[in-house]
């Protein structure tokens, strides 16, 4: 066995990859030797240590979760067949289970998962992803996505090269991509902005509160409605932007790189599923289902580890912003989740058997409590409003 294998066995990865009733699979172990390097840059770059096996299991951990075979770890997404592939949908929305009864075309479903299986397996696959998509369903068809690094554009003035240190983060996304970014920006020294709306706040406040805290401790709450103007300085003002919406939702509020300017050298950073051309919802599993990155098991192929795009997407978007940074930033950078994780699948296999025993996933260091919705407002304002009140 080499060292990836070994590396595989003891991150807690292979506890989390394979069939539920089989053994552990080891078949992506050199996915990790991308990973290392990226967190090796990193370190570099931003002067921060970068754990991995943490960053990649640390949800698990949190959550108990253990491998599952063609049911994600956190259970809300199912690999299925159809008549010519494979594909994944993930129903961890109320709406999303509201819209199954008009994607299997029934009056009523009882049960979702045997009713969507049933149905997408005498239909090929275009057809299936077609009609979930038109519901706004987050689904993918197996391999769908190629490989494909970030897209950086020029969008402003540069400055001359930076680290992290004493920048202010504007971080308007959510879940888990973005906010690890975010997370390591701080570590690096950043003052991180957390920015949410009122009424519709980060969906993991509501969720395992040790995993919301592990994202979000240390970073500024800032409660704000998005449609009333008053963001607009914060974005001006702001070093990095981290954008986690659909393409265009932002834009259309006036609310992008094209339409505010920055400070000299700012890098804005957009976090999407399947790209900026694309307004498919995404969350981790089906974005690793698109670009191709599962396990394998003797018939059908199986999840690998826990939503392994978000955490894989974010430590790539962190190398993006810092190696822009570097560069003296005035930049827009559109990292893509199925892209990054069709990067890592485009990696050589190994074998599936391991004679070693794996350890299970690695729990995060226990963190402070992230601030409570809005609790650092008037802090923020006051920082923004003393930042674009300094000449330039």
């Amino acid at each position: 066995m080499n060292d990836a294998g070994a590396d595989w066995a003891n991150s807690g990865l292979a506890w989390l990859t394979g069939r539920s009733d089989g053994p552990p699979d080891h078949s992506r172990a050199a996915m990790l030797t991308r990973v290392d390097a990226v967190a090796a840059e990193l370190t570099h770059l931003l002067g921060i240590p970068v754990d991995v096996a943490t960053i990649l299991t640390g949800r698990a951990a949190l959550l108990g979760l253990h491998r599952n075979g063609r049911v994600s770890a956190g259970g809300a997404t199912h690999l299925m067949p159809t008549l010519d592939g494979w594909w994944a949908l993930t129903l961890s929305r109320a709406d999303d289970i509201e819209a199954v009864p008009a994607l299997v075309e029934a009056d009523s479903v009882p049960d979702p998962w045997p009713a969507v299986e049933e149905w997408a397996a005498c239909r090929r696959g275009d057809e299936v992803l077609d009609r979930a998509t038109l519901l706004d369903l987050p689904a993918a068809r197996l391999g769908e996505t190629t490989p494909a690094p970030p897209v950086v554009r020029t969008s402003g003035p540069r400055t001359g090269p930076r680290t992290a240190q004493g920048l202010l983060v504007a971080d308007l996304s959510s879940m888990w991509a973005g906010p690890l970014c975010g997370r390591l920006l701080a570590t690096a020294g950043a003052t991180v902005v957390k920015v949410e709306s009122p009424g519709r706040p980060d969906g993991t406040r509501s969720g395992n509160a040790a995993f919301f805290d592990w994202m979000n401790h240390g970073k500024l709450s800032y409660a704000v409605d998005f449609d009333s103007g008053s963001l607009r300085p914060l974005l001006a003002a702001a070093d990095v932007v981290i954008e986690g919406s659909r393409p265009g939702v932002l834009q259309r509020r006036g609310l992008s790189s094209e339409s505010l300017p920055g400070p000299a050298g700012q890098v804005w950073l957009r976090i999407t599923g399947h790209g900026s051309r694309s307004q498919r919802p995404a969350f981790g599993d089906d974005a690793a289902v698109a670009g191709g990155l599962v396990g394998t098991s003797p018939n059908d192929p199986v999840f690998c580890a826990d939503a392994v795009a978000d955490p894989l997407t974010g430590l790539e978007a962190a190398l993006a912003v810092a190696r822009s940074l570097r560069r003296g930033g005035g930049e827009t950078l559109d990292i893509a989740m199925a892209a990054v994780a069709a990067t890592y699948a485009a990696l050589s296999t190994g074998p599936s058997l391991s004679p070693i025993q794996v350890r299970q996933p690695h729990a995060p260091p226990p963190s402070p409590p992230a601030s409570a919705l809005g609790a650092d407002s008037a802090a923020v304002e006051a920082l923004v409003q003393q930042r674009n009140s300094v000449p330039c």
